[in-house]
């Protein structure tokens, strides 16, 4: 019955979710059954661009660390954030949700050439965070029962709190900065007065990944947050809705 049940829950993922969350497991149980090593899939652009060894621009999204309390963490904010993500304001836009995948891949990996960084998921997780924040700001977190906020300030909250567990901001930084540009080329830019559309999707990318919408067929994921998620806990401004 359990087995019945998560095979429903995870057919029920959006096909990107699916995907990128799959590949992040999979990877972590080959390095943890020593299938690979770590050094193998790590960014290092001496060997990308001198040896070739191309499959590093992906799998250094795809590794988390050993598994333990770090890799869940990261697991969970991935997951969610992005599945909140392609079921909310990308719900149908399979196509467009790939295409902010690969502006965030490709932006990580142009300015992890100039910082000491060999694996980028957090980083791309936190860029995930960011969009998702700024596309619903009337939505009230909790931190550990000890603070409100607004989702905007979510980011900046996880920052802070690396910057307290005494890990690198780095990370954090890169993903606030790439989310940022996107955010403000796809959602702020085109409307403001003789702005434009600058982020186009491929059409290629569109036939090939947007379904029929009679197909459309996903469960959403509820937006209040009532399971494992680094102490946070979703939930929806009500008030401020009313007064609007």
């Amino acid at each position: 019955m359990a087995a019945q049940t998560f095979q429903q829950e995870y057919m029920q993922m959006p096909p990107i979710t699916r995907a990128y969350t799959t590949a992040c497991v999979l990877t972590t149980l080959a390095v943890q059954l020593d299938l690979v090593s770590p050094f193998q899939i790590y960014f290092n652009p001496e060997l990308i661009f001198r040896q070739y060894q191309l499959w590093r621009l992906v799998t250094s999204f795809l590794y988390f660390g050993p598994i333990g309390f770090n890799f869940l963490f990261n697991m969970i904010f991935a997951y969610r954030y992005c599945r909140m993500l392609e079921e909310g304001s990308f719900r149908g836009r399979t196509a467009d949700f790939f295409f902010m995948f690969l502006f965030g891949g490709f932006f990580m990996i142009i300015m992890a050439l100039f910082v000491n960084l060999v694996f980028l998921g957090s980083a791309f997780t936190i860029m995930l965070v960011y969009v998702w924040s700024r596309r619903n700001p009337y939505i009230r977190l909790n931190f550990f029962g000890l603070m409100n906020f607004q989702a905007p300030f979510l980011p900046w909250v996880l920052l802070g709190f690396s910057l307290l567990l005494g890990n690198s901001v780095i990370i954090d930084l890169m993903g606030i900065a790439i989310g940022h540009v996107y955010f403000f080329l796809e959602d702020v830019f085109p409307q403001q007065q003789g702005g434009f559309k600058v982020l186009r999707t491929p059409a290629f990318l569109k036939y090939l990944l947007d379904p029929p919408a009679d197909q459309d067929d996903y469960n959403p994921l509820p937006e209040d947050n009532n399971g494992f998620n680094r102490g946070f806990r979703h939930r929806q401004d009500q008030g401020e809705q009313q007064d609007q």
